[in-house]
């Protein structure tokens, strides 16, 4: 299932991506996609619905993110060994972890707005996944019992405030609007390979990203029972799994960087695609 929200931001309803194209309410059969919903008998009970007899929504609502009221946005970094390279930094030894703001979360095609006293905001595409049942001390040949589904993730970031302000790298990762998730989360049984699917970036026009989960450092597996061995797992948190070379920070030899005024366009094979616009912020 392509599981969506779409409506209003704060006011998105429940939908699913039918198969015939159109997209569908759910709300009549569940509050939300979020918390118990995406537990294995939540999702039973969305798919046991005649999806074709639920209403149509129209196709222009605003998308907003695929999860909602997110109780942990848990990043991965350095977790492709030449987006490592490009960076300057040895591949880790262990998942590097950090967290993002959940306020930072957004619909997949909403404005990017670029910090105040912003000079280096960059891009990430990554594989998001969604849990969908809790998780404490996992085996990593259990994990994936624990994952509801997948998602795209552009992982916005300030590498300044990132890199240059001390402290944690959390302070460049969740700015307003730096968390985009969608459009949908797609169940598990719809993704054969979790490690085998192409992602892309384009700026303006132009692919910076084109690689594959394949060169991931650690897979999902081994990343959702590392994180489940320092902190539980809720149905609905997200986790995004690092991202491929090609970030504005790794340019050679001058990096670039956004600015107001332009297109993201990213996407995950089989998880669909965003398009952003980033604009200025305005106090």
């Amino acid at each position: 299932m392509k599981l969506m929200r779409v409506g209003a931001k704060g006011a998105e309803r429940p939908a699913v991506l039918h198969s015939d194209g159109t997209i569908r309410d759910l709300s009549g059969i569940v509050d939300d996609i979020a918390g118990d919903v995406l537990t294995p008998e939540g999702l039973v009970k969305i798919a046991g619905a005649d999806l074709s007899g639920l209403p149509e929504l129209d196709k222009s609502l605003r998308i907003g993110p695929c999860v909602g009221r997110v109780g942990k946005f848990i990043c991965v970094g350095l977790n492709y060994a030449d987006h490592a390279a490009e960076s300057g930094l040895d591949v880790p030894r262990e998942p590097v972890l950090f967290m993002k703001a959940t306020s930072a979360i957004c619909g997949p095609n909403d404005d990017v707005i670029i910090p105040k006293n912003s000079s280096q905001t960059d891009w990430e595409v990554e594989l998001g996944v969604v849990i969908g049942k809790e998780a404490r001390y996992v085996d990593e040949e259990d994990a994936l019992d624990h994952v509801a589904g997948y998602c795209v993730v552009n992982d916005v970031s300030e590498r300044e405030f990132q890199t240059r302000r001390s402290g944690q790298w959390v302070k460049g990762k969740s700015a307003d609007t730096f968390g985009p998730i969608g459009p949908w989360l797609v169940t598990k049984d719809e993704v054969n390979d979790p490690q085998n699917l192409g992602m892309w970036l384009e700026v303006d026009g132009h692919r910076y990203q084109n690689g594959s989960t394949r060169t991931m450092v650690f897979g999902v597996v081994r990343v959702v029972s590392y994180i489940s061995q320092f902190m539980s797992l809720q149905p609905g948190d997200v986790i995004t799994t690092g991202t491929p070379p090609g970030v504005g920070m790794g340019i050679k030899p001058d990096p670039v960087y956004l600015r107001p005024g332009q297109t993201m366009r990213l996407g995950v094979e089989g998880l669909g695609e965003q398009t952003q616009k980033t604009v200025a912020w305005q106090g």
